[in-house]
């Protein structure tokens, strides 16, 4: 019997019902080989399929944050380790109903914030896979499953599938449900999604029950780029040079100061409203939290009135990137500063993803195609133009994939 191995979730959906479940065989096999070096999995236990429809008998994993019913849910922290889910997600049981198989939960920085997981990139096993979302992103680059849940409160989607050279989504704000999902920041927190490609994406939020939104005929890019590792920015001004070359319209949007201000903004909110909902914990377990601890000494010392201009701050943003979304609803930016960092200590920065998951818009990182480790090309878009981003990030990897790598970096 020949060994069927499925990997883009195109494969998967397109595959038989027989071709399926060998391919989850193989899936799980090669977890068992490959986990010993790459610790994306907390635990592996297959779940029964709870319904069908488009995902019937596709494999995926959930990040450790979100609650599974009797599978562990530890949020990352060795002081909940062994605990079992009580319940299960919105999103798990959305997903499950439609046919997909899970897996198992895949290791998240604890809590979902700084202190990273054991998770290894697999492009590379000596840099980090990002955070907080490692498991799930490094799971799906390194071919295990097609597709997994993440949760973004930061950049906790898009920097890691920057750096695992995949796909990240995180849709507009509120889009899907965080029932069951351990919050940060309620008015951040936002569900996200890896898949191998755009393409694969499209067909996940097909799945899922939504729908497309057309190509952006024009796109903005920022301009002055912030401040980038040297690869990130020749990677980044290399793509939107090809882009231009191949005829799409791509304008200078002057809003980096703006993205800047709004990157410190949004890290006042998630301090205070992080603070706020982990005391309780703070107070029952002190230093044990690692970096928890130091981020809810650090938000209970901010102040309301602090807490509400930031808010303010946000929604006047709000209005100022809506006017550019109108000229170019689909605006370019790095999905990270550079590369992944080397070693597991730190999981990277986070703020050139933290403006656009305050402002609630939908956001995809891409691949951008490059030599070495990965690198990826953000894509945004106004609230509610989720499928607009995911048709835009589809036609711009046609125009990448028909590049020799060479030729880009030139």
């Amino acid at each position: 019997m020949p060994v069927i191995t499925l990997e883009r979730l195109e494969e998967w959906i397109e595959a038989g019902d027989t071709q399926r479940e060998r391919a989850r065989q193989v899936a799980l096999e090669r977890i068992r080989t490959l986990d010993l070096s790459l610790c994306a999995w907390v635990e592996v236990l297959p779940q029964p399929s709870t319904g069908s429809g488009p995902l019937a008998g596709v494999p995926f994993g959930v990040k450790d944050i979100i609650e599974t019913e009797g599978l562990g849910t530890e949020y990352g922290s060795p002081i909940y380790k062994g605990r079992r889910g009580t319940t299960t997600a919105a999103i798990v049981r959305q997903l499950r109903d439609q046919g997909a198989v899970l897996l198992g939960k895949t290791q998240t920085a604890a809590f979902a914030y700084r202190t990273p997981a054991p998770t290894r990139n697999p492009r590379n096993l000596e840099h980090s896979p990002g955070g907080s979302s490692s498991g799930s992103a490094a799971a799906v680059a390194a071919d295990m499953i097609p597709f997994a849940v993440g949760s973004q409160t930061l950049g906790s989607v898009l920097r890691p599938a920057s750096y695992c050279g995949i796909t990240g989504f995180k849709p507009s704000y509120g889009l899907f449900s965080m029932e069951g999902v351990l919050p940060m920041a309620r008015s951040l927190d936002t569900l996200g999604f890896f898949t191998h490609t755009p393409a694969d994406m499209r067909l996940l939020w097909e799945a899922l029950g939504q729908s497309g939104g057309g190509e952006a005929v024009a796109l903005g890019v920022i301009e002055p780029l912030p401040e980038l590792e040297p690869e990130m920015r020749a990677a980044v001004s290399a793509a939107v040079s090809l882009l231009r070359h191949r005829g799409l319209s791509v304008q200078a949007v002057p809003i980096a100061p703006l993205l800047e201000k709004l990157a410190g903004e949004t890290r006042i909110v998630m301090l205070y409203e992080g603070a706020r909902f982990h005391e309780e914990r703070f107070h029952r377990y002190g230093e044990r939290l690692e970096d928890l601890a130091g981020l809810v000494r650090e938000g209970l010392r901010l102040s309301g009135d602090r807490y509400e201009e930031a808010c303010g701050i946000i929604e006047q943003g709000k209005r100022e990137l809506a006017r550019y979304y109108q000229t170019t609803p689909v605006i370019l930016a790095p999905a990270a500063t550079g590369p992944a960092p080397r070693g597991l200590a730190s999981t990277g920065d986070p703020r050139v993803n933290a403006p656009w998951t305050a402002l609630g818009v939908p956001a995809l990182s891409m691949p951008l195609p490059v030599e070495g480790l990965p690198l990826g090309l953000q894509l945004t878009a106004a609230e509610g133009q989720d499928g607009q981003v995911l048709d835009t990030a589809i036609r711009i990897a046609k125009q990448f994939g028909n590049l020799a790598r060479r030729e880009l970096l030139q």
